[in-house]
Parts: structure tokens; sequence; C-alpha cells
């Protein structure tokens, strides 16, 4: 079992379980009990942890990060240590990976879902790097889908700290050496165009189904990043517009200056692209930069064409004979006689006009009907037969299926349609003709069913537990109810059937749902008679508290026994309630300058044990002040405590009981009075008392 389960770190975060591994942490579901809502918590490996240098960028970095705030980057809601380790709470996302996504899917996707995708990261990437933090790592596996079609971009700041950490490639960085920039891969400087490269390749990615570089090591990965150029994505996937495939290449490009100088720019051009298909992003060339778009007049072009250089004349005569030219291109303009000469050399230009036409429909002639097929013979195309139905197996053992065509295996996907195994789908489609050179089929083979698999639902909260397998899984739930001194009220203690079990639509799933802490009771037992010390043995035993002990004379109880019980016996009452108990002094003493009738109030108890004993006449109507105490032991936060004596409510406002565990109140009366004490409404204790 993992060491960190069950551990409550600061005194507020438990850790229920283990949702994720990476290179450099764990991540688990926790809850945390001051706000009562789960999170995520990150944990470095023991192996980082023990560098001092690390955990200190780890923990400034952290806080930095935690500093974001942007609706496409996963919250950081603290930054902390506790027992030794250092840890990130971050916001618990319900979703799946950019990888587990696209793995789900089985295809490259739709271009329209990852210009959605992708403008999102951007969005992220744009905030972080106006904030000077660089993520480093940008992968499908760092990007979250919410069920919402939203995406989160997370660990912002821990690649950072990992390539700062080790600069060589070691087993750490087989899964985002498909993702590094040329940069990182040589080791030299990085800045914000590192992310935008990598988003680049998660933006080709999605386009093809495929990275755009593979090898059989990850140093042979990191070579082609720096020495090679990918295969451009429109020729994997004719279905992506060229324009985005220009966006893609520009944020893939291996030169810093070819590539996006920041994400706002990219994010400019895929507005562009949204509004205009045909857009085509400007490129950047080596040591070139961006300029406005102008209108240029067509004199400008026609005066950009080079020179030879003997031919220039001194800078200080260009714009004399530029204005000698103008004014001659004036006067031709307004010239109402126009030289003979001009229309002599147009006349023999229509005629040479006429002669060229003329040529040149006689070489069309030659060339369509004999030339032509001689040098060029026209390619032949082929129909694409249908493969679907059949296994991979079956068309290897028979060629004759594919008809000389090239078979491709692609991701198997889930279908409903064809049995796990087949191919579901095809690319090309059956009976479209290909030319010669165009002679292989992509196939998808069926893994069955999109199955489903019951989750594990425990120490989730039931309304969460609800939607996840009635409204999303269409499961039929049933809802029990049971005590738990572990699981908090409203969350899920257990489950059937348990998780990785195989179920279907309208299957019928049971969820224990907890109803908090048992409130455990006790039979109150009869102390009269009962010497003290035994008495308080026994309320003890039964899981009760002693309350207040008072001594008052008896007649009918010898000295040091139990005459007065505030509960009486029989009665069904709660663990740890307080019982108050009159101990006996025996009989009272009399004095003979007493005269009858004028004994100290409040001497005598009550005439049934179990009852509170009626109020006496103060015979000489002195009042007195007493203070009052309430017991706020077990309470938390804010209560409202209410005092009544007698008829009179003394004390009715609220009291915080984290800053009073016993409450005091200086009550003035006389007489024997009723004290009855209630917190949050609820009677708690109910005595006599003599003032």
């Amino acid at each position: 079992m993992d060491q960190y389960i069950g551990k409550m770190l600061d005194n507020r975060y438990e850790i229920l379980e283990c949702i994720g591994t990476g290179g450099m942490a764990v991540v688990y579901k926790a809850r945390c009990h001051r706000l009562n809502r789960l999170v995520a918590i990150k944990i470095l490996k023991p192996e980082l942890a023990q560098d001092a240098d690390f955990r200190r960028r780890f923990h400034d970095e952290s806080q930095a990060v935690a500093m974001l705030s942007n609706a496409n980057i996963v919250s950081v809601y603290d930054v902390s240590r506790s027992d030794g380790l250092d840890y990130i709470v971050m916001e618990l996302v319900d979703g799946m990976t950019l990888k587990q996504y696209m793995l789900r899917r089985g295809t490259p996707l739709n271009w329209r879902e990852a210009v959605h995708f992708i403008t999102q990261i951007m969005r992220a990437l744009s905030h972080a790097h106006s904030r000077g933090i660089i993520h480093r790592d940008i992968k499908p596996h760092n990007i979250m889908v919410l069920r919402d079609g939203s995406v989160k971009v997370t660990d912002f700041g821990i690649a950072q700290l990992a390539s700062a950490a080790q600069n060589t490639m070691t087993q750490e960085t087989i899964g985002s050496v498909h993702y590094i920039s040329p940069e990182q891969a040589k080791g030299s400087h990085v800045d914000c165009r590192t992310d935008i490269y990598s988003a680049g390749v998660v933006l080709y990615e999605m386009l093809t189904g495929r990275l755009p570089f593979e090898g059989d090591t990850p140093v042979a990965v990191a070579i082609q990043h720096i020495k090679s150029i990918p295969v451009p994505p429109c020729d994997l996937n004719p279905d992506v517009p060229r324009a985005l495939e220009a966006i893609t290449m520009k944020a893939m490009a291996p030169e810093l200056g070819q590539r996006y100088a920041s994400a706002e720019e990219m994010l400019d051009d895929l507005k562009e692209f949204r509004k205009n298909p045909d857009f085509q992003p400007a490129s950047t060339g080596p040591g070139e930069t961006d300029e406005p778009t102008q209108v240029v007049p067509a004199k400008m072009i026609t005066a950009s064409v080079r020179v030879p250089v003997e031919r220039r004349e001194p800078e200080g005569a260009q714009p004399e004979r530029q204005r000698r030219r103008r004014e001659a291109e004036e006067d031709d303009y307004y010239d109402d006689e126009p030289p003979r000469r001009g229309a002599g050399v147009a006349a023999a230009a229509a005629a040479v006009l006429v002669i060229l036409a003329f040529i040149g429909c006689i070489v069309y002639f030659l060339w369509n009907f004999f030339a032509k097929d001689l040098l060029f013979p026209e390619t032949q195309e082929y129909e694409v037969p249908s493969l679907l139905g059949y296994t991979v197996e079956q068309l290897e053992e028979n060629k004759a299926i594919l008809g000389g065509f090239e078979l491709e295996v692609g991701p198997t996907v889930f279908s409903a349609e064809y049995e796990e195994g087949q191919i579901c789908s095809q690319t090309p489609e059956a009976k479209t003709m290909v030319k010669e050179g165009s002679m292989t089929i992509t196939v998808n083979v069926s893994g069955g069913e999109d199955e489903m698999y019951m989750p594990n639902v425990k120490t989730w909260d039931f309304r969460q537990a609800l939607q996840t397998l009635q409204d999303e899984m269409g499961l039929k739930v049933k809802q029990e109810e049971d005590f738990s001194e572990t699981i908090t009220q409203g969350y899920v203690i257990s489950q059937i059937p348990q998780e990785g079990v195989r179920v279907d639509k309208g299957d019928e799933v049971t969820i224990v749902v907890s109803k908090g802490p048992e409130q455990k009771q006790a039979t109150v037992t009869n102390f009269l008679n009962v010497p003290l010390e035994q008495a308080k043995e026994q309320i003890t035993q039964l899981g009760l508290k002693v309350g207040k002990v008072s001594e008052y004379y008896s007649d009918e109880y010898a000295e040091g026994r139990v005459s007065w019980q505030s509960i009486a016996q029989g009665e069904q009452v709660d663990k740890d309630t307080p019982i108050d108990l009159w101990v006996s002094l025996g009989p009272e003493p009399v004095e003979e300058s007493t005269p009858p009738g004028t004994e100290p109030p409040g001497t005598e108890p009550p005439a049934e044990s179990g009852q509170l004993p009626e109020p006496t006449q103060d015979v000489s109507g002195a009042a007195s002040t007493q203070t009052i105490y309430v017991d706020l032991t077990g309470y938390e936060g804010t209560v409202n405590v209410r005092i009544v004596v007698g008829d009179r409510t003394i004390h009715d406002s609220p009291v915080d009981a984290d800053m009073n565990s016993s409450f005091p109140k200086n009550v003035t009366a006389s007489g024997l009075q009723t004290v009855s004490i209630y917190i949050n409404d609820f009677l708690v204790r109910s005595y006599q008392q003599q003032f």
C-alpha cells in the first residue's frame, strides 16, 4: 500500500488515493478538511526532495506559478512543506489527458477540433509567458480535456525545474523527447518560443494522428528535431487546410528566427484562419522581421528591379532625373496629336501577335494529338477495394483481396458495428479511384464496443458519484446509508460492484453513503445511595461524564452517598453526556438559637431522585451574584449560547467555541433557581442552583 494514503498533511489535507505518476512527482487525490473540497496534491519524489537546492527552487518557482490565473491553466491553491514532504495543492480536474483523448478517438482529430484545442493551449501559454514563466514540457500528457470540451494546461513550472536540474537525456525525458524544441535538445538557452515549438508538435499530432519524428532511442529523436523537417500534415491527412498546415509548420520551425515570436502572434494567425480559411501566415526568414502589411504602388514595384551598378546614377542626380521623367510622362498624357511613328509601331506589334497566335494553335494541336501521349503516357487509375469486415490476418493470407494495394494499419478504435479484430474504417474509401503511386490503404481495426467499467467512487461526494454513474454512464443507482467513523457525512463508503468490473447501460449498482459517526447512547442507571466515588466510576463505565457535584444536608441518605442525580434511571442519552450529582452531608445539625422555619435556604434536596427539585422561597430576600460556566468542549467555530435562569433569559448570543472552551456568565438572582443551558437551540444541561 502507498505510504502516503491516509496521511494528513498540515492537519488539513487527507490523502485519499494515487491518481498519477510522473518523472518528478506523484499526484494524489486529497480532501481539504478546512474547505471540505477535493483537491489534487503533487508530492516530490524522495530522490529529488533530498536536494536542498532543488527544493528551494521548487518552492520559489511554484509560488510564482501559483500567481497564474487563467481559465486554461490548472489553478494552484497552495505550496507547502509538511513532515519533510514538499508538495503543491492544485485544482482537481474532472477529465482526461489530451493524449488519452486522442488514443480514445483512435484517428486524427477533425481539424476544427484541433484548432479549438490549440487555441486554448496558446491562451494559457500567452498568460504564463506574460508572467515570465516558461513551461518547457508542453505535451498532450500535460493537457487536461474537461467534459465541456475546454482544456487546462497543468505542470507549469515543474518542467522548468526539471530541465534546470538535468540537461542530459535520461530515462525521465523519454516521454517528452518527442515534443522538445531543437534548442532544448542542444542544451541551449530557451525562451517562450520553446513552448511554441512544443505546442506546434501537439497540433501536428492532433492533425495527423502521428508524431513528427520517431526513433529507436531518445537521442535519435532529439537529433531529428535539430536536423530534420517533418512531413507536411497535408501529405498525411489531405483534409487539413493548407493555411493550418502553414501555421503548424511555422510553429515548428527549427530556427528561432523563422518561428512565431510569441504565443500572441500565433493566436492572431489562428484567429485570422478562422475568419478566412484561405489565409496564409507571413513567413519569417532568417534575420528578417515582420513588418505591417502596406499597399505598394505599381511604379514602386517596377522601380524595385535591380539596376546594374554601371548604369546607376549618382545619388544626387536621381531626384532630378525622376522629376524630368515625370514631366515628360505628363506631357505625353496631355498631347492631343501623338507622333505618327507610334501608330506604325502599334500596327507592327499587332501583326506579330497574330502570327504568334497562329503558331501557338499549330503547336497545341501537335502536342495534344501526337507528342503528349508519346512523351508522357497517361497514368493508370485503380479502384480502391472494400476491406471492411476483413481481419488483417485474412488480408495477409489472401493478397488478391488487396488487388496490388499496400496495407497500413492505423490505431485501434471502438466500433459497435464490427467485431473486435475486424477492419471498421479505411482511407481512402472503397470504390475511390486513385492513380498509380498512391496505392496505400490505411485501415483502423475494431476494438469491439466501447465497454464501460465500474469506476472507483469511494470517498466521492455522493452527488458527484450519482452524476457520473447515473447521468453519464446510464446506470441505475441504488443508494444506501450507514454510519462511518472515518468517512465524512454525504460521501461514499463502499460500492457494488467493485472498481474495474464491466457494466452495461441500465445495470443496477449500489453505493453506500456515510451518515457520519454514529451517536452511541447509554442507559442511565441508578446512582442513589451509592458512594460518590463508586457512582463516578459507574458513570465513566457507561461512557458518560461526571457533571457538577454539590453537597447538601439530607436526613434520608447517609453522609458521602448520592442523594440526587440530574438524569433519572432508565433514560437513554448520548455518550459523553454529563450527569450532575448531589452528595449528602448527613442530617443538618440543629442549633438551639435557630427558631423553627428559619433554616438556610437550599439545604433540602428534591423529594424524588431523578427529578429537579422545586424552587424554594428565599426567606431573607437577599440576591447574590454567581458565575455560570457553559462547557463548549467538542464544539468548533461560532455557536449560539442561551442561558435561562428561572423564567429569565440571561444570555442569548453567538460565542466563538475555538476561543472559549468554557464560557462564563455572571448571574444575579435569589433563592433556588432552575438553570437551563442551550447550545444552537438544543438543551444540553438543566440543573438547580442556590443564589
